[in-house]
């Protein structure tokens, strides 16, 4: 629609359904319901980004396809093995591993099963070495995400993908609009003057809040701070509600990393009041 002159328009789906006062739907009052929301100046649209960095989003995707591609490939792997009795388990992928996979007396169909498997494998791995040597290229040349990579934890991949999710840092007013568009704030179903909160929303870009969980399992064994919080909250609860309150956190930090324009270690300087 770009490409032809037309301006996109972006809404919040669950925002626009509300606007309709009646449960009839039609394609005249679906019609009548976008024009009175484009005639309404208080109504929020959401940002969209832009051609370049939508194409960015796809190198990401991408290579994050074919590591699961690779993942499974390895996976059938190992079981090939342990039906032999062999159980490397990373090991299997070393020097000494590979040739004892390769060495293994199988089945004829089981032995084809196992050659094509890793040729896959092969392949896989040699596309993944363009795609990696891509990301980094493309992180290095954005400040924003060189900065954001002076936090442990934070890779190419995961500054680079927060970059192109958040877009711009003053989107949000403070850090709760951050996790609640990121779909870390908690879930509530509060009434009577009690309130009940639940598990995360969830409501986020899904791959970026997984992305962040893993940084935040580097980063809890780096920061000395964190690492005291993490232990307590897993002690108290329990590890995997921990692992998610530290990935909130990271993904606050991160925010405030970009919109003050602070590296790692100035925003340590700073303190915790940021946050």
């Amino acid at each position: 629609m770009s490409e032809c002159g037309h301006e996109l328009r972006l809404g919040h789906a669950a925002k626009v359904r509300a606007r309709a006062t009646r449960r009839q739907k039609t394609d005249q009052r679906d019609a009548e319901l976008l024009l009175e929301l484009l005639q309404d100046a208080r109504f929020e649209w959401l940002k969209e980004p832009t051609a370049e960095q939508r194409d960015r989003r796809q190198l990401l995707l991408h290579r994050h396809r074919l590591v699961q591609m690779r993942t499974r490939v390895k996976n059938q792997l190992q079981s090939l093995a342990m039906d032999q009795g062999v159980r490397q388990k990373k090991k299997l992928w070393s020097g000494k591993g590979r040739p004892q996979l390769e060495s293994l007396s199988l089945a004829p169909w089981t032995a084809v099963r196992r050659a094509d498997l890793l040729a896959l494998l092969d392949d896989l791995n040699q596309r993944l070495l363009g795609l990696e040597r891509e990301v980094r290229q493309q992180a290095q040349a954005s400040a924003e995400v060189r900065r954001l990579m002076t936090h442990p934890g934070v890779g190419p991949v995961v500054g680079l993908w927060f970059q192109l999710t958040i877009l711009d840092p003053q989107r949000f007013a403070t850090s709760r609009k951050l996790t609640s568009y990121l779909g870390f704030n908690p879930s509530e179903h509060s009434s009577g003057g009690k309130q009940r909160l639940g598990h995360i929303s969830k409501q986020g870009n899904a791959l970026l809040r997984g992305w962040l969980v893993e940084a935040a399992q580097v980063a809890v064994r780096r920061d000395a701070v964190w690492g005291r919080q993490f232990r307590r909250l897993a002690m108290r609860k329990n590890r995997s509600i921990a692992i998610v309150a530290a990935a909130r956190k990271l993904a606050v930090r991160l925010w405030w990393m970009w919109k003050l324009g602070l590296d790692y270690g100035q925003m340590v300087q700073s303190g915790s009041h940021v946050e």
